[in-house]
């Protein structure tokens, strides 16, 4: 246990605070300012852009790059909440299933030798997950603009402004945030995946984002963090609520390794990796179900991905990325956007409403929806 500890909070806690971190920081130096005109095709326009986002740049770096958007332009109108719990599931969670960079499971999957590309083949699943939820969004927030009140429209229409962006330096600080998850690892610099590799050099990349965070602070100007009310409390808050997750989850972890469940089939995986998902984080229980899903393949068999079947790969990184926007603490982003909004001012529903009044009766049905059709 003291072993399983100590492993879980060094080479997986850190790395996975310090990488959220970083893309906290250098997005969070980006300011993009306006104020659109908050109407439902223009509410679908920005989920939609950081649904494409999220595989690129991260779940969090897409998340914290248009979340300040979102809420100045849906400043003027009542009903809101709705629009950022959307905002949670397309852009923090589903938006990052299509390359190993969107969301930490995926990267580990990649890591155990899942081909970069292989994930693009994921996008009939993200592309069908993305078009229902926007459906599903276009039609409440119709509904929901038609009983604004006429004068909170007026204001909406009269107070807009042009978007200006600031803080473009921190493109680099991100594209370096990118660059070094791709490529300071084990696969390109064998000396870190040593067994008797120092901690400092194992933990290369995450000396990588402490450098890019301190260069991200001092290069970023006071008034642009100001305009873009960055604060810490967010990253902070997210970073106590997950230490307790990762330390807690030990001996779940420990005990599923020595009693794996009896499952067997792709849509098993789907919901016994999103359930766990859900509740524990993402990438150690995808980890879980792979080390599972390698027992159920044959070895010599030469059409394994990552040592396991194809559709067991496809079934885990559904449940694991999908999964994760069913609780405020399936993934990383989710509790950053709900503290971000509760300090504008949003109103969000607490951790068990989330569940009963928005991910239960709209998320899930989407994902059995697409499980369907595909698994």
């Amino acid at each position: 246990m003291t072993h399983e500890l100590e492993h879980q909070m060094v080479y997986d806690y850190v790395p996975f605070i310090l990488l959220l971190m970083a893309l906290f920081v250098t997005t969070g130096g980006i300011c993009i300012k306006g104020d659109l005109r908050a109407t439902p095709l223009m509410n679908c326009a920005i989920l939609s852009t950081g649904f494409l986002l999220a595989s690129f740049m991260g779940t969090t770096g897409a998340a914290m790059l248009l979340i300040r958007l979102l809420l100045q332009t849906n400043s003027q109108r009542k009903y809101t909440t709705h629009t950022v719990l959307f905002f949670i599931a397309m852009v923090a969670n589903c938006g990052g299933i299509l390359t190993p960079l969107g969301d930490p499971p995926l990267f580990l999957l990649f890591q155990k030798g899942t081909p970069f590309d292989w994930f693009l083949g994921l996008a009939p699943e993200w592309l069908t997950t993305g078009l229902l939820m926007l459906l599903v969004y276009f039609v409440m927030d119709s509904i929901f603009y038609k009983r604004e009140a006429h004068e909170r429209l007026k204001a909406d229409e009269a107070e807009q402004e042009e978007i200006t962006v600031t803080g473009l330096i921190n493109l680099i600080w991100l594209a370096g945030v990118i660059l070094s998850t791709m490529f300071i690892n084990s696969t390109y610099i064998p000396a870190m995946g040593e067994p008797d590799a120092p901690f400092y050099l194992k933990l290369l990349r995450e000396w990588a984002f402490i450098l890019i965070i301190i260069l991200s602070v001092l290069t970023t100007k006071k008034e642009v963090r100001t305009d873009n009310n960055f604060a810490w409390a967010p990253i902070l808050e997210v970073a106590c609520v997950f230490c307790g997750i990762f330390a807690t989850m030990i001996p779940a972890l420990m005990y599923l390794r020595q009693h794996p469940l009896p499952i067997t089939e792709p849509w098993q995986f789907v919901y016994c990796t999103g359930a766990l998902s859900a509740f524990l984080d993402n990438a150690p229980t995808a980890m879980v179900f792979h080390a599972t899903a390698t027992t159920l393949s044959d070895p010599t068999a030469t059409n394994l991905v990552a040592g396991v079947s194809e559709p067991l790969l496809r079934a885990i990184s559904m449940g694991a990325v999908f999964f994760g926007s069913m609780t405020y603490i399936g993934n990383g982003p989710n509790f950053m956007v709900k503290s971000i909004a509760e300090q504008n001012g949003f109103r969000m529903p607490s951790f068990f409403v989330y569940m009963l009044k928005f991910s239960l009766i709209i998320c899930l049905p989407i994902f059995i929806i697409v499980q369907l059709l595909f698994l």
